[in-house]
């Protein structure tokens, strides 16, 4: 049974991003004012956490995730780990980089649902950027400048690029092969608009290849100057796990960073992704599919947009 809607309240941890539910056990029969609580909070927060979930399986994990949206597949091309949730385990990298999930496809999803598993002795924590406050943030000649811009998102990014072939290890390997074994590019806005709180983001992180009709060096300088403001510390917050606690984060919002500073100890958590919609920019167009069709990972959410 879930705890009466009364006693749930939320802890703001950050003015710009960053909140903990407490009085709340997850499950898929949470009550309807219980749901609604949480995807105000999401919206209004970013990411929020709830400690003490212990009891809850990867099925428990699924059936919540199924009254915040509809659950996409585990992984567009990454489908020999799970079935319901993808495991996000040392044992086959570490994504020790700012990124925005799953942004190589057209449909992006719009929330993410983190389960702590099994954790190292020490480290391992994860940061959170709100990338609303990094628009807003942004002075108006670079508003008006990135209002216009569009950038290529491919999976063909080496999260291993600042590790040597011995520290990634086989299981590394093979986990990079099969994540490249069909290639994703599409273009997206680099300012979004939230089709549920009308709010402006920066859409980026480690998938951008390029920003259209920019060079090579003219599109790291910009996305080097971007990317700092995302990760400027005001606009971050940071969690540090414990067993049965679980994470869920606006992907249409934040970008995220999981630390790896926990040597050579295992650490394993399960994710759960929502399915979304086709951002939209400022100017009104829609993402566009370069290459690669996700009709396979997820459903398109329909989404009646925020005036």
């Amino acid at each position: 049974m879930s705890v009466d809607y009364a006693t749930a309240t939320v802890v703001k941890l950050g003015s710009r991003i960053g909140a903990r539910i407490d009085g709340v056990r997850l499950s898929g029969d949470l009550d309807a004012a219980t749901v609604e609580l949480i995807q105000g909070a999401l919206h209004e927060h970013k990411v929020i956490f709830f400690r003490g979930q212990e009891h809850l399986t990867e099925d428990g994990q699924h059936e919540f995730a199924q009254l915040l949206g509809t659950p996409t597949t585990p992984h567009p091309t990454v489908t020999s780990k799970g079935v319901k949730s993808l495991p996000i385990d040392s044992e086959y990298g570490r994504a020790n980089s700012w990124h925005t999930d799953v942004t190589f496809v057209d449909r992006i999803p719009k929330s993410s649902i983190l389960r702590a598993v099994h954790l190292p002795e020490y480290g391992g924590s994860t940061t959170w950027a709100s990338t609303v406050a990094a628009y807003e943030s942004l002075p108006d000649p670079l508003k008006a400048l990135v209002e216009n811009l569009r950038a290529r998102h491919t999976n063909a990014y080496d999260y291993a690029a600042d590790r040597t072939d011995r520290e990634i290890g086989a299981q590394g390997r093979a986990y990079r092969e099969e994540f490249e074994s069909t290639y994703y590019e599409t273009e997206h806005p680099v300012v979004r608009v939230h089709p549920v709180t009308g709010e402006r983001a920066l859409l980026l992180g480690h998938f951008v290849k390029n920003f259209v009709g920019l060079n090579a060096a003219e599109s790291q300088a910009l996305f080097q100057l971007l990317q700092n403001r995302v990760i400027k510390l005001e606009h971050t917050t940071r969690w540090n796990w414990q067993l049965g606690d679980v994470a869920i984060w606006d992907n249409r919002a934040t970008q995220h960073y999981a630390v790896d500073d926990y040597d050579g100890q295992g650490r394993r958590l399960t994710r759960i992704t929502l399915a979304g919609d086709i951002p939209v920019g400022v100017d009104g167009r829609a993402s566009t599919i370069i290459q690669g069709n996700a009709e396979h990972y997820s459903i398109v959410e329909q989404v009646a947009r925020a005036a």
